[in-house]
């Protein structure tokens, strides 16, 4: 009886989601600055677009953060604003 829950358990939810975390929390973390192109770059697409944070798992505030950062090294002429 307890192998028939847990397969109609499994059959509902056949893709477990763990929760991302931010990679700019905890110890350890990478601090953001506009002069760190190669951190910077991750999250930028191939277009030059700045990735979301639901796809990156990037907190909202440090999102911010990042995003005026890339837009501070863009101006810098560090980064590209878009690819060729």
């Amino acid at each position: 009886m307890a192998i028939k829950n847990l397969t109609s358990v499994q059959a509902r939810r056949p893709f477990q989601r763990r929760r991302k975390t931010c990679p700019f929390t905890g110890s350890n973390a990478p601090k953001i600055n506009y002069l760190d192109v190669r951190l910077l770059s991750r999250y930028v697409s191939e277009r030059g677009k700045i990735v979301p944070s639901r796809i990156t798992a990037v907190s909202a505030k440090k999102q911010r953060e990042l995003a005026k950062a890339i837009k501070r090294a863009r101006f810098l002429g560090l980064l590209a604003f878009a690819e060729k």
